[in-house]
């Protein structure tokens, strides 16, 4: 089978002129994620040896790093999020919102990416649940996944949030829901966008009087306060952008939705073309011109350089919930939403043991199921033996 051309060949071939130049600056979680895509599912972690009850078939299974920065270590994550949130969609429409930071908060996001990413959460979740709720907008409390992105199409730093919620919510006392007046129609963007603004404004302030926010490079300047009082003055002036789009679908068409968005990375290895002479090509979607598909060349080390941007601080949750689909409360909250919509609950068809089960089939006679003979350990010398199949980790 033909090789195809993946991010973890652009840093293995290139890794000593990226450390070379910018070894130093990198962070520690950037660090394990470079080293982690390097040796996925590679000798590097080890292996599984499998062999089939039936016709004795072999296999050997590398080891996947599932770092979750790693293109290859994304599929069953995501399918194994998408299967738990599939119970917890409401038969309703639903509506993406979409909130994104200035240009100049994008790149001093990078310099402090805990902080303005939390501060980002906090900002849109306030606007949405203090819209929702406002008598004259929907006058009801909303609840809603968000899910955090840090990139743009050509990997530059573009920080901005999706938002998934039912169109309607629960009343004040929780007896009745709340349907959208206009199925066209579900809340103002521009009162969305003013409120985001004031509100992400107010928290960066308040971690600048803590304390919370580094200063480098171009921005060294604001650890002025007069200077980043002017730098807030100016944010006011610059487009915040906040889409929201048209309610749509129902639980399968959301599904199919989240699938595109919520474990995602900057980068997949769908979207290379070509790895030569030090140069990367790889496609990307002009969104300003009709969304058309150009095709991009980046030196390699500018590659990675950009790829681990990207990679967040250890332990950031990327996915949260808000309002009444919040952790704590959420189970119930779902329960008491089918239950004000007539709506009954979604048949666990046990899909997620059916999948594990056909995975372990042969592939090779289709009927035996392939049983663990032997563990290699990472970095041993992979052996020689009848049929035997490199494949990947789907442990």
């Amino acid at each position: 089978m033909e090789h195809r051309l993946e991010v973890a060949d652009v840093f293995r071939q290139h890794q000593q002129e990226f450390l070379a130049r910018w070894g130093d600056c990198l962070s520690p979680q950037q660090r394990k994620a470079f080293r982690d895509i390097c040796a996925c599912r590679t000798a590097a972690l080890g292996a599984r040896l499998e062999q089939c009850d039936h016709c004795s078939h072999q296999q050997l299974l590398f080891h996947s790093c599932r770092n979750r920065s790693c293109p290859k270590c994304q599929s069953k994550a995501r399918d194994q999020w998408l299967a738990r949130t599939a119970r917890e969609l409401l038969p309703v429409p639903y509506s993406h919102v979409t909130f994104t930071l200035p240009h100049q908060l994008s790149l001093f996001a990078l310099q402090n990416p805990r902080v303005l990413y939390n501060v980002l959460f906090r900002a849109v979740a306030e606007a949405l649940l203090t819209i929702g709720a406002d008598p004259h907008q929907l006058g009801a409390q909303l609840g809603f996944l968000a899910v955090l992105h840090t990139w743009s199409q050509q990997m530059g730093p573009h920080v901005h949030l999706h938002c998934l919620v039912p169109a309607g919510g629960l009343a004040c006392d929780r007896a009745r829901w709340i349907r959208i007046r206009n199925p066209r129609f579900f809340l103002p963007g521009k009162v969305l966008r003013k409120r985001f603004r004031r509100t992400f404004l107010k928290l960066l302030s308040s971690a600048y009087r803590h304390g919370k926010l580094r200063f480098h490079g171009p921005f060294t300047m604001l650890a002025n306060a007069t200077a980043f009082d002017r730098f807030l003055r100016q944010l006011k002036q610059v487009p915040w952008v906040v889409h929201v789009r048209q309610p749509f679908g129902g639980p399968e068409q959301v599904l199919k939705y989240l699938a595109r968005y919520t474990h995602r990375i900057a980068i997949s290895n769908g979207r290379l073309v070509d790895l030569r002479d030090g140069q990367v090509t790889f496609r990307w979607r002009d969104s300003a011109h009709g969304n058309q598909s150009k095709l991009m060349t980046l030196g390699a080390v500018e590659f990675i350089r950009r790829f681990l941007l990207h990679v967040l601080p250890t332990g950031f949750v990327k996915i949260r919930h808000f309002g009444f689909l919040a952790n704590p409360q959420r189970r119930d909250a779902i329960k008491l939403c089918r239950g004000l919509l007539q709506a009954a609950e979604p048949q666990d068809a046990g899909t997620e043991v059916k999948q594990r089960l056909v995975e372990r089939r042969c592939p090779c006679c289709g009927v035996g199921t392939l049983c663990l003979i032997g563990w290699l350990p990472p970095g041993a010398e992979m052996p020689v033996a009848r049929p035997i199949v490199a494949t990947v980790d789907t442990s």
